[in-house]
């Protein structure tokens, strides 16, 4: 019995770690949707002199969770921070001290960019994943790996492209940024795309494509099309193409991205500065 609880325990845990979920909040289980959501006093143990320090102690809660800014003016400070920024630099600082969006205090660290900023091709995904959030760059883990691939194939490196993603903290458990989050975000990353003001901007996967230029097909319609997307300096080509993510899980995709990144390729080609 207590060798089949194991196994079940274990298979749980291999389950978590595979959906992305890797960090713990809390020491014991608390049921949210409790009337009452702190634990009962006979769910803690004792503890004799306590001290004011006695809010660090394992289990214990701090007495006022820290307020969140409402999402509408969350969205609005993010708009007139954004529009503040004059370099990269200063914008990377900004978001540094943004605290509007609910991402951050999950997040180990800001995932800001990668790569020239002064390239003419710029990539952006949705939101880093566990790999980009430790090492604070974006696109480093498996789905980075194919993407140098990929980038390599049409004669391109790290060192030759911009990377961002329209969300630049790591949502708990690689889940999906939810519209709000998404809609904080994008101000930065609108400006972000102006101050860099590629020839070419790809989008990587379906939730990029659907930001930042406004479609509602999903990404197997739009892959390989061009659009326009205005930097607020001027109008720019904009192809959609899928991530190396899905790309992993879809292997026999590979070859419409191969032929999107073509694409890619040939118009650099024929853009003048």
């Amino acid at each position: 019995m207590g060798s089949g609880n194991e196994k079940a325990a274990r298979a749980l845990l291999d389950f978590y770690a595979e959906a992305g979920v890797d960090t713990l909040l809390e020491e014991r289980p608390v049921d949210r949707f409790a009337s009452d959501a702190s634990p009962s006093a006979a769910a803690l143990p004792v503890r004799p002199q306590a001290t004011a320090t006695s809010s660090l102690d394992l289990g214990a809660r701090p007495a006022v969770a820290p307020a969140l800014t409402p999402p509408d003016e969350a969205a609005m400070a993010a708009r007139e921070a954004a529009r503040s920024a004059k370099t990269l630099d200063e914008l990377r600082s900004i978001l540094d001290k943004f605290d509007g969006c609910a991402l951050k205090p999950s997040a180990t660290q800001l995932v800001f960019a990668d790569g020239n900023p002064e390239a003419r091709l710029m990539l952006v995904g949705e939101a880093p994943g566990r790999d980009e959030d430790i090492a604070g760059l974006p696109f480093v883990g498996r789905s980075g790996q194919l993407l140098n691939r990929m980038l390599a194939a049409i004669g391109f490196d790290r060192s030759s492209v911009y990377i961002a993603n329209v969300v630049p903290w790591r949502p708990p458990g690689n889940r999906t940024p939810t519209p709000q989050e998404t809609q904080i975000c994008l101000p930065f990353i609108l400006r972000q795309i102006e101050l860099v003001d590629p020839d070419i901007l790809v989008c990587m996967g379906n939730p990029s494509t659907q930001t930042l230029l406004g479609t509602r097909d999903g990404i197997t319609k739009t892959r390989g099309r061009w659009f326009t997307f205005n930097t607020g300096k001027r109008e720019i080509r904009a192809m959609p193409t899928f991530h190396p993510a899905f790309l992993l899980r879809s292997p026999l995709q590979k070859r419409f991205a191969w032929r999107d990144f073509l694409a890619v390729k040939k118009a650099l080609d024929e853009t003048q500065r």
